[in-house]
């Protein structure tokens, strides 16, 4: 017999749930990734920082915050260690004194460029694991679904 307080809500399986099953598949990416980042020092924040500055270049820090998946407090900590280690620099904005720029420094790239070949081997064992139609289908899946506005 089932008392009212042992009915289950009427929710998906966990294996069903898209938010847990995302998380999981984070955690599975993002072991090797965590070992490859605690040998080059940096965490995984300040990777996301740095991977952006690289790719695109000199940004504005609520720009930076943006793309790097970041909230804006996070990145005032996070822009102020890798400062320190010598891997961004600040810069004045051309035309508003109030506000920074931010750029990777040659450290910061060559920080990056260390750590290619090992993140380089990781995505080759997932790629050679998922497949590589897979994968690109799961990137493609994966973007279409960050741009959806559920609000």
């Amino acid at each position: 017999m089932t008392k009212d307080t042992d009915v289950r809500p009427d929710l998906p399986s966990t294996t069903r749930s898209l938010p847990i099953a995302m998380l999981r598949a984070r955690e599975t990416m993002m072991a090797p990734i965590r070992q490859m980042l605690n040998k080059a020092d940096v965490t995984e924040q300040q990777w996301r920082v740095l991977r952006v500055l690289d790719e695109r270049g000199t940004m504005d820090p609520k720009d930076l915050a943006q793309a790097a998946c970041l909230l804006n407090p996070s990145l005032t900590r996070i822009m102020q260690l890798l400062e320190k280690k010598g891997l961004i620099a600040r810069k004045d904005h051309p035309s508003d004194r109030r506000k920074v720029l931010l750029d990777i420094t040659p450290e910061g790239v060559a920080l990056l460029r260390a750590a290619a070949p090992e993140s380089n081997a990781i995505f080759a064992r997932l790629e050679e694991r998922f497949g590589r139609e897979r994968m690109d289908q799961l990137l493609d899946l994966l973007n279409d679904l960050s741009a959806l506005d559920l609000d």
